[in-house]
């Protein structure tokens, strides 16, 4: 999609509104398919719980959806980016304690990334059991996930653009069908009474469950603020006005058959589908089910989003990155791929019915609200927002969002467990691959580059050295410009001396902004050490090989280097030197002097450093021309070493 498309699309228009509805809203806009099963659980209806039920949905969907993500936090857009590690990326100055929350919020709506496919594709595929009582379920289930998650290397760009009218298709259908409902039981407008909200809370002796029940009917809202960037806030804000009236005449429908059935047994009934005339089931269970692989869709594309900031943020081990379309934020992470495809696996071999998911469901993205709710809260305050706003904000959502925790919370031996499980095995990964980096950069030691300068152009010219490249190019991590490892200076010149025409050191900076491209070049020594450095957003893939080359390019047009071989027969042709890469990989060879939470992390971080990408192959350099060193970081000492000499 070209910069301008783009801009258009997150203008107010006809197909920002549409697209909205395809990508932004399916896991919140699925959530009617089994928010109210698992409120009752199979259990009695009981009117109290179907005004109270509904009361809470209605004052969730407003007070959580509404006001905190469509009206507040969509205005912690970057640069129209959004999601909480673009939220983390506008924070993260302002202390270093923040990375905490940003991958604690990661780490967990990739496990919900995991749960929705499941949950959603059950949901809508159970409802052939009212026509089919020994309909198998699992196998089409499983059958339907495994393609959705072969299909991904392909990339989603002709299949999303049927996902806005089919999810308009969607909300109209269940809004028309809460709609045909809400006759039989007028009394049941009464729910939008917070009052009866309380009553439930308050009276109920199994309040706390029926709460982390009620919170399904959100948990979509996090995606809603991820996907921000295909489309604009102004789009969401006006097409959630639709999805929201659709999805409360919905629940009020479901609503209005629950009071006409009160003091039943609900049983293996879903309201939803109960709301159905018997000869619109079929076409239901297909719609519902379209809707559902819709939502998963965008739940494993924002997947695959989360991850490419994550590996660009460190928080994340480098892995490959592919572009299956030109389609602007069409991204395939064949790794998670598989890791989000066995986690579903995993939840339906666990559960097996949807009626079970529910309880591992919810408990994830909660954690994930709180998060945002810090970030958010640092970051009204970075805005310099009145104080009294911030303090009235982060006292009132956390309040709510500590009272679903507790909910959710209840539901841990229930299946809530898994989910834990999951978010904890992903935490571990992120936490512990930046950690590693943290204490790799303890033992790094910087050197001042201008020491070097003559040594540098007389190596440069000294022909008794072999000539080791034309032009020789390491990477740096130094930020300051006349700063440089002491490892790249023991490189060039202590281990077996590298001669070459041209010395070049490139730094990346990875930068706040979400799509920023940007390069400086400093001529440190001209000729002979130049120093590049680019700005890359942290949505920018990094094919430094590609971009070095494009700076090069510009310089030999703007005749500020000359990179003709300097070989006799070569230089009489015009054809010019070769370009060598040295990667310098730190390795902490000892570890014995660190301390025990710190030996964890190096362990863990071998292990996914054999697991992921190489160091070449992670900044999209050609392995045909880079020389790999690696180079210890701690040496030890001689000094403690008791010898005796005979």
């Amino acid at each position: 999609m070209s910069s301008d498309h783009k801009h258009n699309l997150n203008k107010l228009s006809w197909g920002g509104l549409l697209i909205s509805l395809g990508i932004i809203f399916g896991d919140i806009g699925t959530s009617p398919l089994y928010v109210f099963k698992a409120i009752f659980n199979k259990g009695e209806i009981q009117e109290l719980m179907i005004y109270g039920g509904l009361s809470c949905i209605f004052w969730t969907l407003t007070l959580q959806t509404t006001v905190k993500y469509v009206l507040i936090t969509l205005n912690a857009d970057n640069k129209g980016e959004g999601g909480i590690l673009s939220l983390y990326s506008l924070v993260r100055k302002k202390a270093k304690w923040l990375i905490i929350p940003a991958i604690i919020g990661g780490s967990t709506l990739l496990a919900d990334g995991m749960i929705t496919p499941a949950i959603t594709i059950s949901s809508a595929i159970e409802g052939l059991v009212i026509k089919t009582p020994n309909f198998p379920t699992i196998p089409v289930v499983v059958l339907i996930i495994s393609f959705l998650f072969i299909i991904q290397r392909f990339g989603t760009n002709i299949v999303g653009r049927v996902f806005g009218p089919l999810m308009m298709i969607w909300f109209t259908t269940i809004g028309v069908l809460g709609v045909s409902y809400l006759g039989h039981s007028p009394d049941i407008w009464k729910s939008l009474n917070p009052y009866y909200a309380y009553q439930l809370l308050a009276t109920y002796p199994d309040a706390w469950f029926i709460l982390g029940a009620i919170f399904l009917c959100t948990t979509g809202a996090e995606a809603l603020y991820s996907d921000m960037g295909h489309v604009g806030k102004s789009n969401i804000r006006i097409s959630w006005i639709y999805v929201k009236i659709m999805l409360i005449l919905n629940y009020f429908g479901q609503g209005a058959w629950l009071l006409e059935h009160n003091g039943l047994l609900l049983g293996e009934t879903n309201p939803f589908y109960a709301i159905m005339p018997d000869w619109f089931v079929i076409w239901g269970v297909t719609i519902a089910t379209i809707a559902a692989v819709i939502a998963s869709q965008a739940m494993i594309s924002g997947s695959f989003t989360l991850i490419a900031e994550a590996v660009r943020l460190n928080i994340w081990p480098k892995v490959a990155i592919r572009y299956p379309s030109d389609h602007k934020g069409q991204i395939y992470v064949p790794s998670v791929n598989l890791i989000l495809y066995l986690g579903c696996m995993l939840v339906i071999l666990v559960f097996r019915e949807s009626s079970n998911m529910e309880a591992a469901y919810g408990l994830a993205i909660n954690l994930t609200f709180i998060m945002t709710t810090i970030l958010m809260t640092v970051f009204m305050i970075r805005k310099r927002i009145n104080a009294v706003l911030i303090g009235l904000f982060a006292t009132v959502y956390t309040i709510i969002e500590v009272a679903f925790l507790v909910g959710n919370i209840s539901k841990i031996a229930h299946g809530g467990w898994l989910t834990l499980l999951l978010a904890m095995s992903l935490f571990i990964v992120m936490y512990s691959w930046y950690g590693a980096r943290k204490i790799k950069n303890r033992f790094v030691k910087f050197v001042n580059i201008r020491d070097y300068f003559p040594i540098l152009s007389e190596l440069s010219e000294d022909k008794s050295v072999p000539l080791f490249a034309s032009h020789l190019v390491y990477l740096t991590s130094a930020n300051n410009l006349y700063e440089v490892e002491s490892k790249i200076t023991y490189s060039i010149i202590n281990k077996k001396a590298k001669r070459a025409d041209v010395y070049w050191l490139v730094h990346v900076d990875v930068m706040d902004n979400p799509h920023t491209r940007e390069y400086k070049v400093t001529q440190l020594i001209p000729g002979k050490l130049i120093r590049i450095d680019f700005h890359l957003g942290f949505r920018e893939e990094q094919k430094i090989s590609l971009l070095f080359r494009k700076v090069v390019e510009d310089m030999v047009k703007n005749g500020e280097i000359n990179i003709t071989s300097n070989y006799e027969t070569l230089k009489k042709h015009n054809i010019p030197g070769d370009f060598n890469f040295v990667v310098l990989e730190k390795v902490i060879s000892k570890t014995h002097f660190l301390k025990w939470n710190e030996k964890i992390i190096t362990e863990i971080y071998k292990i996914l450093k054999k697991l992921s990408l190489s160091e070449e192959k992670g900044f999209g350099l050609d392995s045909s021309f880079v020389t790999l060193e690696r180079v210890p970081l701690t040496i030890p000492n001689t000094e403690e070493v008791k010898l005796t000499r005979l």
